[in-house]
């Protein structure tokens, strides 16, 4: 690990978008590089479709796993209604990724594979090695789910 700098990577959504499954496989990449992770879920109402937002931060040392508002460095927007409520976690000159969300809408045929396509966008920003992405995929997805996944995260890493 070369950043000592904690990165801030707020995901959010509405249930069944993978909200929860993107940021479980952000976290286990961060590991695996090395860094110390924490991460948290906020979920809405208790079906589909209601309110999940999902708060990650790594780095050298991280005490809390919630983003202050104003100092998340990323906003992972899996429905654009989510980013607009969250956005004041954004801090100022943050990355917000909802032209990334657009454009997967474009690139991808089938809407499961959308929180890997901008976990892919999201990968070329930060300080994680390829390889470790890789893996955790394969961590986290069901074997007959990997291939599938790695290759639409490399079609969101290359757009």
């Amino acid at each position: 690990m070369t950043n000592t700098k904690t990165v801030n990577i707020l995901f959010c959504g509405t249930g069944g978008q993978g909200v929860l499954k993107a940021s479980e496989v952000a976290s286990w990449a961060a590991l695996y590089d090395g860094y110390h992770v924490k991460k948290t879920e906020v979920h809405g109402m208790a079906q589909r479709g209601g309110s999940v937002e999902s708060h990650l931060r790594f780095g050298e040392i991280v005490h809390s796993p919630l983003i202050p508002k104003g100092e998340a460095d990323f906003i992972v927007p899996f429905y654009k209604d989510e980013r607009d409520r969250l956005i004041g976690f954004l801090r100022s000159g943050g990355t917000d990724l909802t032209k990334d969300l657009e454009r997967a809408h474009k690139d991808i045929k089938d809407e499961r594979y959308m929180n890997t396509y901008l976990l892919g966008a999201l990968s070329k920003s930060l300080p994680i090695k390829e390889g470790s992405w890789m893996k955790a995929i394969e961590t986290v997805f069901a074997e007959r789910f990997v291939k599938d996944n790695k290759a639409v995260f490399l079609q969101g890493r290359g757009a």
